[in-house]
């Protein structure tokens, strides 16, 4: 088994915070300028902000189950950290920054979903006016056509860490897919 340098451990750390205080600072921002149902575009009909509070998971699927995701996300984040120092796996330093980002993503979206941003519903939901917001902030609004209803496609508001996420899936699974069988990269620093 490879010897994981200790420079990988720093490495891991140190973007996955970085990751995870770009997350949490850019919903900060577009939560503190913008009001809940305001739309701001940046490319109009196509790109833009608008923020929306998400109880539950990818796509919004799992609405209120915020305590099994953030379950579930602590479960990952142990995983990734198990998997990259007891196994090894950090040896590889382009997974060891892929994995990285996804912690990062996990955080941030983790810090949402236990409240930690400390929002109350009032704006969004004034039934729930007070009660706590257990959910995840998004806020990057892409679309094709919005002002045009018989044309419209959204896709899901998203934030930061969703980004880190889906993209380091997406490096996990091409690597996956471009790496023969059994080889494992030299370890390098």
């Amino acid at each position: 088994m490879p010897v994981v340098p200790p420079s990988r451990i720093v490495l891991f750390v140190v973007l996955a915070v970085l990751a995870t205080l770009a997350d949490l600072a850019s919903k900060q921002l577009a939560f503190s300028q913008m009001a809940p149902h305001q739309e701001a575009w940046l490319l109009p009909d196509y790109a833009g902000f608008q923020l929306a509070l998400n109880e539950g998971g990818l796509f919004g699927m799992g609405q209120g189950g915020q305590l099994w995701l953030a379950g579930f996300s602590v479960i990952a984040a142990v995983a990734i950290v198990v998997w990259l120092f007891a196994y090894k796996a950090a040896a590889d330093k382009i997974l060891c920054v892929t994995l990285s980002f996804v912690m990062g993503g996990i955080l941030g979206n983790l810090f949402d979903r236990l409240g930690l941003h400390g929002l109350a519903w009032g704006p969004f939901d004034p039934a729930r006016a007070g009660q706590p917001v257990y959910a995840v902030r998004d806020f990057i609004l892409l679309c094709w056509n919005y002002s045009n209803p018989s044309q419209r496609l959204i896709w899901p508001n998203f934030n930061v860490a969703d980004s880190f996420l889906v993209v380091g899936a997406g490096v996990l699974f091409l690597r996956a897919m471009l790496t023969p069988d059994g080889e494992k990269p030299p370890v390098k620093d």
